[in-house]
């Protein structure tokens, strides 16, 4: 099911670029810089990155902890909560392309003649992978601190469904952020949620020019030391509030 909406992505993007060639006149359209097979391969690297940086259960999981009195096992055990919860998560994604590295191989291997470009260049490829890299811590503690707000509001799925949706089309996972009018596209680019999914693909395809790589990777990294400390301090003013009730 995770797999199955590739098909329908390339038949909708195919459908897209045939409608402006045949209004055109020309085979070489492009949208945002991408033509067709780049859009395909950018979505197929979009979704690597949301397979890192998502986390699913993360916040409400946080949250239902909280409200049900779980989370004072934590307070009276030598146990870190956030360490444990990322611990948890970094097994997790382990396990999960354990078993993924199999059906994603053989979709990028049928997949393989839109990359036209082929493999980038070993700065390139560092590059996407430390992205990759803080792309998943950056998920991580941002849903977490969402989570945390549960120490203040009982229930956070309503605040958790507004933040999925936003980061949904504003991490470039529906489509490229480069397909934004400009005056959006300024904005959205100051927000972390591009470096979820966007700004690792966009990294592979060439997208980013070289000399800007490591200042958008500091900028990253910024991000996520401040969500890093946001977190650990949202948990410490939460558990100085947190009562105790149930469990």
């Amino acid at each position: 099911m995770r797999f199955l909406p590739i098909v329908t992505q390339i038949f909708l993007w195919l459908a897209v670029f045939d409608s402006i060639e045949a209004s055109r006149g020309n085979s070489t359209a492009t949208i945002g810089g991408f033509g067709f097979k780049e859009i395909v391969a950018y979505y197929l690297l979009t979704m690597v990155a949301r397979a890192f940086s998502s986390m699913p259960g993360l916040a409400s999981g946080i949250a239902k902890q909280i409200r049900e009195g779980e989370i004072k096992r934590y307070l009276i055990q030598p146990i870190d909560l956030i360490g444990f919860l990322l611990i948890n998560r970094v097994a997790h994604k382990f396990a999960y392309y354990v078993i993924a590295i199999a059906p994603f191989s053989l979709v990028f291997f049928m997949c393989r003649h839109y990359f036209e470009n082929g493999w980038p260049d070993a700065i390139t490829i560092a590059a996407f992978i430390l992205s990759l890299g803080m792309g998943f811590l950056i998920g991580f503690f941002l849903e977490a601190t969402i989570g945390m707000i549960g120490f203040w509001f009982l229930e956070v799925s309503s605040l958790l469904f507004v933040y999925m949706l936003f980061s949904f089309f504003l991490s470039g996972h529906m489509f490229p952020l480069s397909l934004l009018p400009d005056n959006i596209e300024v904005f959205v680019n100051f927000l972390p949620l591009k470096y979820l999914a966007y700004f690792p693909a966009a990294i592979f395809l060439g997208k980013i020019p070289k000399e800007e790589l490591a200042f958008e990777l500091t900028v990253e990294a910024c991000w996520l030391v401040f969500f890093v400390v946001l977190c650990r301090w949202t948990y410490a003013r939460g558990v100085k509030r947190y009562s105790g009730f149930g469990g």
